[in-house]
């Protein structure tokens, strides 16, 4: 049974007095790369175990909606229909074309691939190319940007200055956004940052180009979201079991006011997140925290609606995150927060 929704039914709403009740008001995000049996574990999935998610979707009556589309809504405050959900993959993989979209095809679910042009361009056999995605595009597939060569966006090149820095990263976006244009015919304007990382300084020029920014952090989108930093949930390695991808699937967003991370990176001491709720009827005294490779966070109240996250020890250098979870009213729901953060070598050459 195919569940492809059509546009118009993204704007669904239902009336409710002078205001509007939402079927749906947040979105979650799959993130995949590789669709493959001999490809990294972390980034992969099989063939067999995308079936599998994809079965799930179909039998378990998800709707699978485009990834632009959906985000235009939310920001419109339009409704979204009863448990919708958008597919997405990062780099342009030939894996991708070979064994995932026929499934997606099968199934009519539409999806996005945020493409690195440059192996494009090189014609590289291992990724897609424009003929490819032009043939997806006719059935649904939606193409978006993730650099050019795919670089540690926030690590300088021998000598370089942060304004040449700058420039550079314009061209790596420019330039892909242009192909995008040339080779389809459009860009529906999303980048997904190479590794999840950003700064301030790209996430206020993806604002001022009027770009939506993707992120790797988990959790799920809302209104309330950064929408230069979107969060996804990696279905990909140890994540693509399918009782976690379930869990994953009904969660909602953590109904926070603001929070406060410290900045893009980590250093010698243990990081802290600080978190504010919204005020309401949640089960702030169930949530728990975890610090990727320690455990569970330490939680510090300061009143009934702050609480300092705090990790027991320094990360190791390359990216650490801090997971929150929170149960819902509702039986079988989480709340999902997420943050990540960079401890970097002096060797790597980070932008301070």
């Amino acid at each position: 049974m195919k569940k492809s929704i059509s546009l118009a039914l993204s704007s669904l709403a239902i009336g409710l007095g002078s205001g509007v009740l939402a079927a749906q008001d947040h979105l979650p995000i799959l993130q995949y790369h590789h669709v493959g049996e001999k490809t990294p574990f972390s980034t992969s999935v099989t063939p067999a175990q995308f079936q599998e998610h994809m079965d799930y979707l179909d039998d378990a009556g998800f709707q699978v909606i485009d990834l632009a589309k959906a985000l235009s809504d939310i920001k419109q405050g339009i409704a979204l229909p009863e448990k919708s959900v958008a597919i997405t993959f990062d780099d342009a993989y030939l894996n991708i074309y070979q064994s995932g979209f026929p499934i997606l095809k099968e199934k009519g679910f539409p999806f996005t691939i945020f493409i690195n042009t440059q192996p494009v361009r090189q014609k590289n056999k291992n990724f897609l190319s424009w003929d490819n995605m032009r043939e997806m595009q006719r059935s649904g597939a939606s193409f978006a940007n993730h650099t050019d060569s795919h670089p540690y966006m926030l690590r300088l090149v021998k000598k370089e200055t942060p304004e040449e820095w700058q420039k550079r990263m314009r061209k790596e976006i420019d330039y892909v956004e242009s192909r995008l244009i040339a080779e389809l015919g459009e860009s529906p304007n999303m980048l997904a940052y190479p590794y999840g990382e950003s700064n301030a300084w790209l996430r206020q020029y993806l604002k001022q180009i009027d770009m939506i920014g993707f992120g790797q952090q988990s959790g799920v989108v809302n209104k309330d979201s950064d929408f230069s930093n979107l969060p996804r949930f990696p279905a990909s390695g140890a994540y693509a079991k399918l009782g976690g991808l379930k869990t994953k699937l009904a969660s909602l967003p953590m109904p926070l006011v603001s929070f406060q991370n410290g900045g893009d990176f980590a250093g010698k001491e243990a990081v802290s997140l600080d978190l504010e709720f919204k005020a309401g009827k949640y089960r702030l005294k169930e949530l728990a925290c975890y610090v990727s490779g320690q455990g569970q966070a330490k939680l510090e109240w300061s009143s009934a609606t702050k609480v300092k996250v705090v990790a027991e020890q320094a990360f190791k250098y390359g990216r650490g995150r801090i997971n929150c979870t929170m149960p819902s009213t509702k039986s079988g729901q989480y709340h999902w927060f997420s943050n990540v953060w960079i401890r970097a070598k002096a060797k790597q050459g980070y932008l301070n």
